[in-house]
């Protein structure tokens, strides 16, 4: 994935709140019978730009949540939002998941489906257009959601680079 220098280093003073995306139940037949392994894919974030994804794989449902947002605490990005909303269009795929994020005035809400709406909720986006196309994996869309959002470039950082003021990256 792309992003890698917008990595969160220390997870300590960060009030992560987590969301489950989905849940798969995987079975194994046995001559002993069947035994039932689940996987959670979670998302979590602090509502303010810093998101990440985990998976766990257990035999019972909460201790494969509980693996899923000890891994996706060990997976963070800092993703910049900007009043609300990103700061310009995007669209990343990954496997079969294509998104496309288009940025919204104040008051649109977060207009995105299942997976892609947590992803979007967790890192603090309030007003959002988002679509899906291709896969509807949920873990696809998942990583292609915080792919996008990670390649997003900060209004700030974009007027530095280019030596100009900050009303010129927006006016033109």
């Amino acid at each position: 994935m792309t992003g890698t220098d917008r990595r969160v280093k220390s997870t300590n003073d960060l009030e992560l709140k987590d969301r489950l995306v989905a849940i798969n139940r995987t079975t194994k037949v046995t001559k002993g019978g069947r035994t039932f392994t689940f996987a959670a894919m979670v998302v979590v974030g602090n509502e303010d730009g810093i998101i990440g994804w985990g998976l766990g794989k257990a035999g019972e449902v909460t201790t494969a949540i509980a693996k899923g947002v000890e891994a996706a605490k060990k997976n963070l990005m800092k993703v910049p939002v900007y009043k609300g909303t990103i700061p310009h269009e995007q669209s990343a795929r990954f496997g079969g998941a294509e998104v496309f994020l288009k940025p919204a005035f104040t008051g649109t809400g977060v207009k995105a489906g299942g997976a892609m709406r947590a992803v979007l909720e967790s890192a603090g986006i309030t007003d959002i257009l988002a679509k899906s196309k291709g896969s509807s994996n949920p873990h696809n869309l998942v990583k292609a959601t915080i792919e996008a959002l990670c390649e997003l470039r900060d209004p700030i950082t974009v007027s530095q680079n280019r030596g100009v003021s900050l009303e010129k990256v927006f006016n033109g």
